[in-house]
């Protein structure tokens, strides 16, 4: 990285449980990317969906972090304190009537087999709350993923910015949120490689470069689901940091000695970084051996 644009990564979790192997394993490979690099990793909790977070969940999640040895370098964000950010750019894309309200059912756009922008602009007879878009569908978008080349992504609907609950929508509070804290990369699951053009044209809508993106390997339940929260993955135990860290290098494609699985985690962090390299990373979603 030169000095004129630095690395910046970041680590972005949802507070809807602990953290588990696959959070582990894509943390750490944001974490070793960054910091093999000269950069700073930043950790952002994406707290925006009360209705879905699990009471505790954000502070067992920092938990595990420091456990672990993945310290971030500047303050902990937190999206639930930023949304004066999101208003402002809510107010810049409304005063360029770029965007415009959206009463559609998740269940309509999902007969229609997505939303229709024309349609929605067009109701006059539309009633109760709305979710709020913006202008931004129509055409493709390209970027060449870290690990998974060139991707080409068409655009078809007008992404959402705020939902019909009133609550700000994950696409705009993770764009505004890296623009404002200067992220350049960001490294992340393969299950958000395909929102990736989506977010791509907002940060330009917003005047601002794309960062890079790089999208690591999903672990897989037994069942061949991503392993998540929501399919009730099991927490990683603080206790076994060494043995957690050792085990998602592997996930990750390294090879690490026997005898580094009895050090502690800044040693294990340490070896990890000094030999980093992204080629070497297994790209395909798998199961834990």
């Amino acid at each position: 990285m030169s000095e004129s644009n630095p690395y910046i990564g970041r680590f972005a979790p949802s507070p809807t449980g602990p953290l588990h192997f696959g959070s582990l394993a894509c943390a750490l490979g944001s974490y070793l990317d960054a910091v093999s690099h000269g950069g700073q990793w930043l950790v952002r909790m994406e707290d925006l969906d009360p209705p879905r977070e699990e009471p505790g969940a954000a502070q067992r999640i920092v938990r595990s972090l420091e456990a672990h040895g993945l310290h971030w370098h500047g303050p902990l964000e937190w999206q639930s304190r930023r949304h004066r950010l999101y208003d402002d750019v809510l107010d810049d894309l409304a005063a360029r009537e770029l965007t415009y309200p959206c009463h559609c059912s998740r269940a309509q756009i999902r007969r229609a087999g997505g939303h229709d922008n024309r349609g929605c602009r067009a109701r006059t007879d539309a009633q109760g709350p709305s979710a709020l878009r913006v202008t931004c569908s129509g055409g493709e978008e390209r970027f060449t993923d870290l690990w998974r080349g060139t991707q080409i992504q068409q655009i078809r609907d007008d992404t959402l910015l705020r939902r019909r609950d009133g609550l700000y929508a994950y696409q705009l509070a993770v764009v505004v949120d890296d623009i404002d804290q200067g992220v350049t990369h960001v490294v992340r699951g393969a299950d958000l490689l395909d929102s990736s053009g989506a977010q791509q044209r907002l940060f330009r809508l917003l005047g601002a470069e794309a960062p890079q993106f790089g999208h690591l390997p999903l672990v897989l339940g037994t069942a061949g689901q991503k392993l998540s929260k929501q399919s009730c993955a099991p927490a990683i135990d603080d206790h076994r940091a060494g043995d957690n860290l050792i085990q998602a290098m592997r996930f990750l494609g390294f090879h690490p000695p026997a005898e580094l699985s009895s050090e502690a985690p800044p040693a294990i962090l340490s070896w990890a970084t000094a030999r980093w390299q992204r080629r070497q990373v297994d790209r395909h979603n798998r199961q834990l051996h």
